[in-house]
């Protein structure tokens, strides 16, 4: 059955899998960045998570209101928590951000949160009507996407705190 599921998966998928490993390995490196591209991965994320969940279970009712709800119940203390990631940097207009493995493991568990659900969903087609494991899913992606948010909350934030000379190179 595992190498039927793999091989129907659509080439397509295979493609998200592979930018979002490349992304998350460049981001395990201390690097340079422009500020607006730091908004980037976290866009990315949220488009694919409210995309999935449109798609299985529709934009509305208990599965938004179980995403809206993990989502903030994660932002806020992935917004507080740590310490800041990014400084000044010798690049105009760029930001210094230090590396780390913690989005190539978020961006992991989106891809595979979605790639279980369409498979759950194509093996027992009635969760789509099933209201916990909506919930469940959709939590699961406002958890995500939460700490995504938090993050780039608390990047921001940092900025604000740079030299104003820092900043504005």
């Amino acid at each position: 059955m595992l190498i039927q599921i793999l091989t129907h998966t659509p080439i397509y998928v295979w493609a998200i899998l592979a930018f979002l490993v490349q992304r998350g390995m460049i981001a395990m490196r201390d690097r340079d960045v422009e500020l607006r591209k730091l908004v980037m991965i976290p866009a990315v994320m949220l488009v694919l998570s409210l995309q999935d969940m449109n798609a299985k279970f529709g934009l509305g009712g208990p599965a938004l209101a179980a995403w809206a709800l993990a989502a903030a119940a994660m932002a806020l203390p992935a917004g507080l928590a740590g310490t800041g990631r990014i400084g000044a940097s010798n690049v105009p207009g760029s930001v210094r951000v230090r590396g780390s493995r913690l989005p190539l493991v978020m961006m992991m568990a989106v891809f595979f949160t979605k790639y279980v659900a369409s498979v759950a969903l194509s093996v027992a087609p009635q969760l789509r009507h099933d209201t916990l494991f909506a919930c469940a899913v959709c939590g699961l992606f406002g958890v995500f996407n939460g700490w995504f948010v938090g993050r780039l909350a608390r990047d921001l934030a940092s900025y604000r705190l740079l030299p104003a000379g820092a900043a504005a190179a």
